[in-house]
This record gives structure tokens, C-alpha cells and sequence, in this order.
């Protein structure tokens, strides 16, 4: 699809920020057609997505880390997108790229079946009034899109420091077909981490616990 191509790169600064070659145009978000990564990041290295990107951090740190794979980060607010775009760029961090999405639909419209290897979740909005419930990440129509784009023995793992949405979430992925436990996978060095992202490490200052889940899909 020609919708993939490197057109749809920013090319221009964004008031503070340079996001080119790493900011995907909002237009890409909703272009017709699945994604074909390999035209996408010009290789076939395996591809790992990042929800709720924020400033960058992990993403940044990931990308640094593992050079053999390539990363979307999806953030919903803008000026965090760019943020984060503009740390990827300076950082030189080729094999990562960002776009300023909802992730629910574009999971949906635009990711191939089998395409990702990880699907990172971490600190997702909790939505914590219970009518806000409906607008919660993971629901069980996410859960089988995730299971539909994953590579058989891909992952998807989630954090979260509401215990009530980590009850939800444990519940869901419970009683979806297709996936098994598994330990989680850390990713930072720094003691007393899991993930390294912004809200981690003022949750820990904060002294909050974390609640964990990870997922492979077997089917």
C-alpha cells in the first residue's frame, strides 16, 4: 500500500520540537489498507508496539537496547507525541517511530494478522469512575485484536498501579482464548524497575505498588 510510504513522515518542526522521520502523519492513523511494516521502517526486523508512549522514555530506552528490532510507539495527546518524537530523533533511534493515535481503532483497521512479536501496555488510564469503565484499554474486543496481530509466541504484557483495573484486566485475559501466563519480561536495569517509563519512577517515589500481567499467545 502506498499509504505506508515515507510520505506519510513529518517532515517540519512542531512549535518546540523536531519530530521529522519519526512522527508518522495523523493520516496514517486511518489510511486504508493494513500496514506493511517492512515498508514502513525498510526492513523485516520484528516489530514491537508501545500504547501510551507518553514523554518516551521507555521507548527511547528499548530502541537503544535492541537495535535488531523496530518500534511504534502510539500516544494519544499530541504534544506528548512530538515530546517523544523529538527524543527519538535526537537519540538517533532509527528503528523507532510515533504516532498520535487511538489505539483501539487503529489496532482494528490498520495492524495485519500475526505482524508484532510485543504488545507494551504500561500504566494505561484506569478510567476509575465506574461509568468511565467502557473507555478502559483493555476490554475484550482489544484483547482479540491483540491476539489476532500477535505472532504465535508474541506477548502482550500489561502494568498498572489501580488494583481495581488490574482486576478487570486479570479477569479478561483470563478468559481469552489463545494465551498463556507467562513471567514478566524486565526491561530495565535500574533496581527496583520493571519497565523504566516517566509514571513508574514517580510511582515508586510515591511508593505505590505495581500489578503486573503478561501474556503469550500460543494459538
Amino acid at each position: 500500500m502506498r499509504s505506508n510510504s515515507p510520505q506519510h513522515l513529518s517532515r517540519g518542526r512542531s512549535n518546540r520540537w523536531d519530530t521529522t522521520g519519526v512522527l508518522l502523519e495523523d493520516s496514517f492513523a486511518t489510511a486504508p489498507g493494513r500496514i506493511d511494516f517492512a515498508e514502513l521502517f525498510g526492513n523485516t526486523r520484528p516489530v514491537e508496539i508501545e500504547i501510551g508512549t507518553g514523554k518516551g522514555t521507555f521507548l527511547a530506552a528499548r530502541a537503544a537496547t535492541r537495535p535488531e528490532v523496530n518500534f511504534l510507539g502510539i500516544e494519544w495527546a499530541k504534544a506528548y507525541a512530538a515530546y517523544a518524537a523529538n527524543r527519538l530523533r535526537r537519540a538517533n533511534r532509527t528503528n523507532a517511530k510515533i504516532l498520535s493515535a487511538d489505539a483501539g481503532p487503529f489496532f482494528k483497521t490498520r495492524l495485519a494478522d500475526d505482524s508484532l512479536w510485543r504488545i507494551h501496555v504500561y500504566f494505561p488510564d484506569p478510567w476509575p469512575k465506574q461509568r468511565h469503565h467502557k473507555r478502559r484499554l483493555i476490554q475484550p474486543g482489544f484483547v482479540r485484536q491483540a491476539r489476532r496481530v500477535l505472532k504465535t509466541g508474541g506477548q502482550l504484557i500489561v502494568v498498572t498501579d489501580h488494583l481495581d483495573y488490574f482486576y478487570q484486566i486479570r479477569s479478561i485475559l483470563g478468559q481469552a482464548r489463545g494465551f498463556v501466563s507467562i513471567g514478566f519480561p524486565r526491561f530495565t536495569d535500574k533496581q527496583g524497575e520493571l519497565v523504566g517509563t516517566n509514571f513508574e519512577r514517580k510511582y515508586i517515589v510515591q511508593g505505590r505498588p505495581f500489578y503486573w500481567i503478561a501474556k503469550m499467545k500460543y494459538a
